[in-house]
């Protein structure tokens, strides 16, 4: 009896050992919270990439937009969740390093309160007008500004947001002066140029790509070095009386503070493997994505640099911290 007392008590104890009792990540639908609306350049690049993580691991990646506050709401959801893997972030430079710049008080501390995991893709981005507007050049509408200052307005999917930070770009390079308007999301934005209720802004090619082959808005500009291949017929600003001019933003994943080292890797093993796809790589192209792939490490390098540099680019274009 005294035997099969100490057979049962051995069995419990290597069932109840958490190396053994713990189960293999993931074992549950995964949750990616991107603080954008939907349908944003990001958006559509989280869809198009955890689809086939989702695949690949076996498990569902649940997107969900949690838009609002420039991105501040979600992202604190996402400093905020428990470290184990199932609540990742689906984040835009602006959030990472665009927003924290332009809040004297912040709720999280993008350093702090996160792991890196990978950057994705960069976004390449475009000026567009609207096909009422009589802007065909990025040239027109600097000549158009410079006859009438601050009476062209532009759309942005809020203040700190990518597309203010360009426009204030391009405005003080160009020497131009424009009204910002600033909506709840960049999809907003987009659309409302798109019909007639603002003239121009800057967005992510993801955003219009569908909008500019349709034939409901105008790509006048790409603010990369050279043309796009998805749309070669358009200049570059630098093209286009702006030499030099540059600007791109991306898409990458984290997780919160604290996660473990090992699911952190395996988040990234599986972004890399994700976007090895030729269809997914195709995808993401055709909408103006380049696309990238990093480790850990180096979107952690690539953060810290980001802030300092947009630090310097909302002092030197004298937006006003909130």
């Amino acid at each position: 009896m005294g035997l099969v007392r100490l057979l049962a008590a051995a069995v419990a104890l290597l069932v109840g050992s958490p190396a053994l009792a713990q189960s293999v990540y993931p074992d549950r639908p995964i949750k990616m919270i991107v603080p954008l609306a939907a349908a944003s350049a990001v958006d559509v690049a989280a869809r198009i990439v955890t689809q086939k993580m989702s695949e690949n691991m076996g498990q569902q990646i649940v997107i969900i937009n949690q838009p609002g506050a420039s991105g501040l709401i979600g992202a604190e959801q996402v400093a905020k969740a428990e470290p184990d893997g199932y609540t990742i972030g689906g984040f835009n430079d602006s959030v990472m390093t665009m927003v924290p710049n332009l809040h004297a008080s912040m709720p999280w501390d993008i350093i702090r309160d996160f792991e890196p995991v990978s950057l994705v893709a960069t976004v390449e981005w475009g000026l567009i007008a609207g096909n009422k507007t009589p802007y065909k050049t990025a040239a027109d509408l600097i000549a158009a500004a410079k006859a009438a200052p601050g009476k062209i307005d532009y759309g942005s999917g809020g203040p700190g947001s990518p597309q203010h930070l360009a426009m204030a770009m391009f405005a003080s390079a160009a020497g131009i002066s424009l009204t910002h308007v600033p909506y709840k999301g960049a999809t907003q934005a987009a659309t409302d140029v798109a019909s007639g209720q603002i003239p121009v802004g800057f967005q992510g090619i993801g955003t219009v790509a569908a909008l500019v082959r349709g034939g409901q808005l105008r790509l006048i500009g790409v603010t990369t070095e050279k043309r796009l291949p998805q749309f070669p017929d358009v200049p570059t600003v630098s093209e286009s009386g702006l030499p030099g001019f540059f600007f791109n933003s991306w898409f990458a994943i984290v997780a919160p503070a604290g996660t473990s080292r090992d699911i952190v890797a395996r988040l990234n093993t599986e972004v890399l493997n994700a976007i090895a796809d030729t269809e997914v790589r195709r995808k993401l192209e055709d909408l103006g994505f380049t696309v990238r792939g990093t480790s850990a490490r180096e979107l952690d390098v690539l953060t810290r640099d980001q802030l300092a540099k947009y630090a310097r680019v909302i002092k030197d274009t004298g937006i006003p911290q909130e």
